[in-house]
């Protein structure tokens, strides 16, 4: 029988293989013991047939039978062996599956941890970056809306006009504009240069208009009552300043034959 292979202290647990085996080796046993007791001057012939009942053994077959059980009982603890040892196998190969699993847990959780941290730094510099955009654009629309007050605070420089002719009739054109009185510079001059020729002072004494005490004065020969009716607020009340005389007469033109261009003779 091979010598226990196992750790000194630890038995196997027999199984049902085993303890047949054993029994078979004691009955084997106790029949040899019987043989063996049979004394040697005892006589058998060959003529007498063996009691009815009873099996003779012989000493090679009580070998062959202990042989067969002692190799049975090796062979049954070789693969109890080979049990146990694929058992191992199993239950290692199952632990490093585990630790294999459980890493790539590890792994996937930290980089789910990773990329939300990512994802989170990017949200927190994309807010910042709206709140400086939109503090910008608010300091950017306080700025606009302070220099748009600074400029309606600020008083606009008066337009300056050359005291003459040209002068007169671009005073009188950009009033005339802002009044809605029809007129062209083209048609104001060429009235002016016929009516008194550029004269703002000049004056009519010997017309139909002078004899009824109403003369024609300035430098589009505007009587009294025409000058009265028809003078635009913001002008000076005198028939000899030129800029009131010209939109006077440009009003009162516009109203009778439309515009001051359309006049070509005394009106």
């Amino acid at each position: 029988m091979p010598k226990n292979t196992q750790n000194p202290g630890h038995s196997r647990t027999l199984t049902r293989t085993h303890k047949i085996a054993i029994a078979g080796v004691a009955t084997l046993g106790a029949a040899a013991v019987a043989i063996s007791a049979v004394p040697g001057n005892a006589q058998s012939t060959t003529a007498e047939a063996p009691p009815a009942g009873k099996v003779a053994y012989s000493s090679e077959q009580i070998k062959d039978v202990k042989a067969g059980v002692t190799d049975q009982l090796a062979s049954a603890g070789v693969k109890a062996e080979e049990i146990a040892a694929k058992k191992k196998a199993a239950e290692a190969a199952a632990k490093h599956k585990a630790a294999v699993a459980h890493a790539k847990h590890e792994a996937a959780v930290a980089t789910a941890r990773h990329k939300a941290a990512v994802a989170h730094t990017r949200h927190e510099a994309a807010v910042a970056t709206a709140k400086k955009k939109a503090e910008a654009a608010r300091k950017a629309k306080e700025a606009a809306s302070r220099a748009a007050k600074r400029a309606a605070a600020k008083p606009v420089a008066a337009k300056k006009y050359a005291n003459n002719l040209d002068g007169w009739i671009k005073h009188a054109l950009d009033i005339m504009d802002d009044k809605g009185i029809p007129g062209t510079y083209n048609g104001l001059y060429r009235n002016i240069i016929r009516e008194s020729s550029g004269n703002p002072n000049a004056i009519n004494n010997w017309d139909i208009n002078a004899q009824n005490g109403v003369p024609s004065i300035g430098l589009l020969q505007v009587i009294k009552p025409t000058f009265d009716a028809y003078h635009v607020a913001g002008t000076a009340w005198s028939q000899y300043d030129p800029v009131a005389n010209i939109v006077a007469a440009a009003n009162y033109a516009a109203d009778r034959y439309g515009s001051i261009d359309n006049v070509n003779s005394a009106y």
